[in-house]
C-alpha cells in the first residue's frame, strides 16, 4: 500500500476534517430574488468530506470548526450530529463578550450563511455568501490540541481544503499547523485545492498559501483549473467540446509534473464535470497512483440529470478516502469516488444522503453499463 494508515484498533477516529460550515438557505424551484420560502441545509467543502465518510460509509469522523452559540449554530450542529459526526471538538463563541472565544449579540461575529439556488436548465446555479465575519476566521495556531487528537485519541486521516485556508491568515496558519502535526503522528493527510475567487480574489495569495501546505499532503484533489488558480500550473486549455480522452491526456501530463514537484504525494485525483445544462451533466473521475505511475479511470457517466451540483467534488474525495481506508486499491477507490460524487448530486442539498450499499450498486451498474431499475 502506498498509504501507511493506522489501524482502527489504535485510533478513536477514522477521519477528522478542519473547515468552515455555513447554513444554506435553499429557495427550491424559485430563484433567490423571487423566493418567499426556503429549505435549511448546511455545507462546507471540508465538512462535506467528513460527512460523506460518516453518513455514507459508516466511518468514525469528527469535524473541527468554530460557531457562534446561537440558534443558527446549534441548528448546524444538530444537522452534523444527524449525519453521525462527532461535534465535541467544535469551538463555541459565546455572545456575552467575555472570554477568549466570544463576541457580542450584535452579529459582529456571526455564523456563516449562503443562499444557493440549484439552477434549472439554462439558468445556472448561483451561490451568494455571507461569511466575512465568521468565528472560524478568528481561530488560529495554538487553539486546537493536535497532540490530543492525533496522538492520545488517535486519528487515521486528516483533511482540509483550499476554501478554508483562504478565509484568513489564521485559518491558513492553523491548517499548516494541523498538517505538520498530523505528519508527526503518522496521520494520512488530504487536501482539496478547491479554489474560489469569491473567497480570495488574489491568485497570488492563494498560490503562496497552498504551496506551503501541499508539501505536507499525501492525497491531493484538484481539477485542471484548480491546479492553475491555486498552485500556478499553466496547462493547455481544453476546448469545451473536447472529449474525455482529450482532457485526460492534457490533465495526465500536468499530474506527472505535480508529482515530480511534490514527491511525497501518493495519490492525485479529480472529478470531471461537463455541464450540459444546470441540471444535466457528463461525469467522470481519475485517480493517479503516483508510486505505480498509473492513472485509474472511473466509468464515465453521460447526460445524467442531477438535482443539485453542490458537493459533488467533496463527495468524490470522501469516496476515494473511504475506499483507501477500507484497504481497497486505487482502481476501486476512483470508482467509489465517482459513484458517490454523482449520487450526491442526484440529491438536494450539499451533503450526502446515500449509503455505502447505494454506492457499491452504482459502481456495479456503471461498470457493466446497465440501466437504473425501480426498487419495489
Amino acid at each position: 500500500m502506498a498509504l501507511q494508515l493506522k489501524s482502527v484498533e489504535e485510533t478513536r477516529y477514522d477521519a477528522i476534517a478542519l473547515g468552515e460550515i455555513l447554513m444554506r438557505i435553499d429557495p427550491g424551484q424559485v430563484p433567490t430574488a423571487r423566493a418567499r420560502s426556503g429549505r435549511i441545509w448546511h455545507g462546507g467543502g471540508e465538512t462535506n468530506v467528513a460527512e460523506g465518510l460518516s453518513y455514507c460509509f459508516g466511518l468514525r469522523a469528527a469535524v473541527l470548526t468554530a460557531l457562534v452559540d446561537d440558534g443558527i449554530g446549534r441548528n448546524i450542529e444538530n444537522q452534523l450530529r444527524e449525519a453521525g459526526l462527532d461535534t465535541s471538538h467544535i469551538i463555541w463563541f459565546n455572545n456575552s463578550g467575555k472570554g477568549k472565544y466570544s463576541t457580542d449579540a450584535k452579529g459582529t461575529l456571526h455564523n456563516g450563511i449562503n443562499f444557493t439556488w440549484a439552477g434549472k436548465g439554462l439558468l445556472p446555479s448561483v451561490t451568494e455568501y455571507y461569511r466575512a465575519h465568521t468565528p472560524v476566521r478568528e481561530v488560529g495556531p495554538g487553539d486546537i490540541d493536535w497532540d490530543h487528537l492525533f496522538g492520545e485519541l488517535g486519528t487515521r486521516w486528516f483533511s482540509t481544503g483550499g476554501i478554508y485556508t483562504l478565509l484568513s491568515q489564521k485559518t491558513a496558519d492553523l491548517a499548516l499547523e494541523g498538517m505538520k502535526k498530523a505528519g508527526e503522528h503518522g496521520v494520512v493527510r488530504s487536501f482539496d485545492l478547491n479554489y474560489r475567487s469569491k473567497v480570495e480574489p488574489s491568485k497570488d495569495r492563494a498560490r503562496e498559501i497552498n504551496k506551503g501546505i501541499v508539501p505536507h499532503v499525501e492525497f491531493l484533489v484538484g481539477n485542471q483549473d484548480d491546479f492553475d488558480d491555486a498552485l500556478g500550473y499553466e496547462t493547455e486549455k481544453v476546448p469545451k467540446d473536447a472529449s474525455f480522452d482529450v482532457w485526460l491526456k492534457i490533465y495526465t501530463k500536468m499530474l506527472h509534473q505535480v508529482a515530480n514537484d511534490y514527491p511525497q504525494l501518493k495519490y492525485i485525483g479529480t472529478q470531471l464535470r461537463g455541464a450540459l445544462t444546470a441540471d444535466r451533466i457528463n461525469w467522470g473521475a481519475v485517480l493517479f497512483d503516483v508510486e505505480e505511475g498509473v492513472i485509474h479511470q472511473a466509468a464515465v457517466r453521460e447526460n445524467i440529470e442531477i438535482a443539485d451540483r453542490t458537493g459533488g467534488g467533496d463527495s468524490f474525495a470522501s469516496g476515494v478516502a473511504a475506499a483507501l481506508m477500507e484497504g481497497l486499491g486505487a482502481d476501486d477507490a476512483v470508482q467509489w469516488g465517482a459513484a458517490h460524487g454523482i449520487m450526491v448530486q442526484d440529491c438536494i442539498g450539499d451533503t450526502t444522503m446515500v449509503t455505502r450499499a447505494d454506492v457499491e450498486k452504482e459502481v456495479a451498474r456503471a461498470v457493466k453499463g446497465g440501466g437504473v431499475s425501480a426498487l419495489r
